[in-house]
């Protein structure tokens, strides 16, 4: 029998953004035949873009695995067609095709793109409403929704831009919607963003300058040059002659239309000096904020035409006060209380400082003081509006990491120079049910466990025990443990510590296989978990033993590891102090240190005698045959300076080959009282050179 797949085509779509490594498993190929003969290996045709691996289930059939080896483009190639072959044991083979079709799904990898970044176009002032300004295209080579592109104004347009000025989302085009008028502006700026409905979109950008042409239909324009047109502040200590304000005043008209006389109203304590191309307004008195802290003044501008067109322009003059008190804030200690895993941007708090004086004096900002959390600038962390104080994070909390820190902020005055205060702010991180179970143990692969147990096990045996980790705190950290599918009339597994044992005993006719799927879960407001495939094999070659608990391996480590260092130092020792005892009692005999020890020692009132029948030179072929006790090594060098030579002397300085066997007799033969004969040989060139023997055993010279 050949192998055969259920379907002539297998249809396969692939993101183009699948990395290189990407696996996909494939429908199997299915073969009557058993054993070798049954399907044995996959094969791809041809391999360029994607490889095949062949893999083995548990119940011994093989499947295949499409890899990904190179990476894709949708707008390069779409489309992919390969033949899948599935290969038998057999010899020859059987085989079995089937063809494969991949579609690369588009992902959305191009951004929209306008022709150009800038455009300017110029529109009359009365142009009505409808008036197409411009038509924008950006394009966008992906398909379906990742190519569909929007278009609209960006949040930074003004308000008043977008009353006068719309534009199509679909189309990219411009037109007037309001009322355009050239005094009001002569230029407006849109920025326009390009966006498609793909996700994780970066959107296109493009300025359009719109200029408007004007009209010769206007009276005189009076343009205050201050930092608010409708209200100057000046000091009470100002000088008479203090410039205040400038005043240009234009008109569009030509002509004596467009010649314009100014002159200042009302009875005020400042005036109106005029100049070729502007005017300046002065203080013509003395100021006082605490009889009066305000003036209106107006500005009357007329031409020269027929007839006459004239404009007025009002403005406040408002009298500040010197700046002599602190930012003031509302506590010296801010404290807010928010969620890990919060928005970017995210409004936290806002902390308020009050000034009594007046004007910039009175007006206050405020700025985080520069400082370090986890080694980081504060400002990576939060920002403040200068203006409001309103405190806004920067980046999203991890209550792992960071559980809480502080910063200081500064109010400061506008007076010159400043006057300023500070406020501590501290910032609680609460933690959130952000993290999801990890199972440690038993080690998984691939998300499965095998455990093998014996047969015999009987009831309330510890099959294994399931054990995770969640970085969470408190409830969000707690795990319960469960089984949700498989063999669970077999087993059961306590909910605290993970502990699965068996409820019943095995029969010989039990299955050798079963399997749980386990789940760890966490007690936060939204469970998060994990789930394991255990895999539980019976064994017969393994003895069932009751299982008391969970094993502490780094117990058993510790003590194993104690035991062989407590061996290993009681051995040493062993071998220290017999070495010692060795070098006490084996020392080497030379027979010129005891003849001269024997001539120039004195001799002791109370003498060790030791009858020359105690010893003997023998040559060295008796050491094997005659072992006999010897005394100790102390007693013999002691005892050796009291002996009576009837031999010559033995040369000084007697090399190895001309050296003795000394062997003492022992007790019975001292007792015995036998004659022997002392002799020594020098053997010279004799093959068996003779040694000294203490203990029976040979020593050096």
């Amino acid at each position: 029998n050949a192998p055969s797949f259920p379907t002539d085509q297998i249809e396969l779509e692939i993101s183009e953004t699948a990395s290189p490594g990407t696996r996909v498993p494939l429908e199997s190929a299915y073969d009557p035949d058993s054993g070798s003969f049954g399907v044995q290996s996959y094969e791809i045709t041809p391999n360029d873009l994607f490889g095949l691996e062949t893999k083995t289930r548990g119940d011994g059939s093989r499947f295949a695995e499409l890899v990904v080896e190179k990476s894709l483009d949708r707008e390069t190639q779409s489309h992919y067609s390969y033949v899948i072959t599935a290969l038998d044991g057999g010899d020859p083979p059987n085989f079995g095709t089937v063809e494969l079709s991949i579609r690369v799904i588009d992902s959305n990898d191009n951004n929209p793109l306008f022709e150009e970044p800038a455009y300017t176009v110029s529109v009359p002032e009365n142009a009505p409403p409808g008036t197409p300004v411009i038509r924008l295209n950006a394009s966008d080579p992906d398909e379906g929704t990742n190519g569909q592109v929007l278009y609209s104004f960006h949040s930074y347009v003004s308000e008043r831009a977008r009353e006068l000025f719309q534009i199509d989302p679909q189309s990219g085009l411009i037109t007037v919607s309001g009322a355009i008028d050239y005094e009001e502006g002569h230029v407006y700026e849109l920025d326009v963003q390009a966006k498609d409905l793909g996700p994780n979109s970066i959107p296109a950008h493009c300025k359009v300058t719109i200029s408007v042409q004007d009209a010769n239909d206007n009276p005189p324009l009076i343009n205050l040059l201050s930092v608010n047109s409708e209200l100057v502040e000046v000091s009470e200590n100002a000088p008479p002659g203090y410039v205040i304000a400038l005043v240009r005043v234009s008109d569009r008209d030509s002509g004596a239309n467009g010649r314009v006389q100014c002159k200042l109203l009302g009875n005020v304590p400042f005036r109106l000096q005029e100049y070729e191309s502007f005017s300046t307004i002065l203080v013509d008195g003395r100021l006082d904020r605490e009889q009066r802290d305000q003036y209106n003044l107006t500005i009357q501008a007329r031409d020269n035409g027929i007839p006459s067109l004239q404009a007025t322009k009002s403005f406040t003059v408002k009298i500040t006060d010197e700046n002599d008190n602190h930012p003031h804030f509302s506590k010296p200690y801010y404290q807010v209380i928010v969620q890990e895993n919060n928005t970017p941007g995210a409004y936290l708090l806002s902390v308020s400082a009050r000034d009594p004086d007046l004007g910039l004096n009175g007006s206050v900002s405020y700025q985080i003081v520069p400082s370090q959390v986890r080694d980081m600038p504060v400002f990576t962390y939060v920002s403040i509006n200068p203006n409001s104080g309103d405190i806004y994070a920067l980046r999203s909390f991890n209550h792992e990491q960071t559980k809480a820190f502080e910063f200081k902020v500064l109010a400061k005055d506008g007076g010159n120079p400043s006057l300023q205060s500070n406020a501590t702010v501290r910032v609680i991180v609460l933690d959130v049910n952000d993290n999801t179970p990890v199972i440690t143990a038993p080690p998984l692969v691939n998300g499965t466990a095998e455990v093998y147990i014996p047969r015999n096990a009987g009831v309330g045996y510890l099959v294994t025990v399931v054990k995770a980790d969640d970085y969470d705190e408190g409830e969000n950290g707690r795990l319960s443990y469960e089984m949700v599918e498989g063999d669970r009339g077999f087993f059961e597994i306590d909910q605290v510590n993970g502990e699965i044992r068996t409820t019943r005993a095995f029969g010989e006719n039990a299955k050798t296989a079963y399997e749980l799927i386990v789940v760890a879960h966490d007690h936060g407001k939204t469970s998060l978990s994990a789930s394991a495939l255990i895999l539980i094999y019976l064994s017969p070659a393994l003895d069932a033993q009751e299982s008391i608990g969970s094993v502490n391996l780094s117990l058993i480590f510790i003590i194993a590891l104690g035991s062989i260092a407590a061996i290993l130092f009681v051995t040493m020792i062993f071998v220290a102090v017999k070495c010692k005892r060795d070098n006490k009692e084996i020392r080497t005999y030379n027979c010129r240190i005891a003849e001269y020890s024997y001539g120039h020692q004195k001799k002791s009132s109370k003498k060790k005698k030791i009858s020359k029948n105690d010893i003997r030179l023998v040559p060295r072929d008796v050491e094997e045959t005659d072992k006999m006790n010897v005394v100790s090594c102390s007693s013999l060098t002691s005892s050796l300076n009291y002996f009576d030579y009837h031999q010559q002397t033995l040369p000084l300085g007697c090399r190895r080959s001309e050296s003795t066997f000394l062997n003492v007799e022992s007790q019975n033969s001292r007792n015995a009282g036998s004659n022997h004969i002392y002799h020594h040989t020098f053997t010279g060139q004799s093959p068996q050179q003779p040694d000294l023997i203490i203990n029976g055993m040979p020593l050096p010279e």
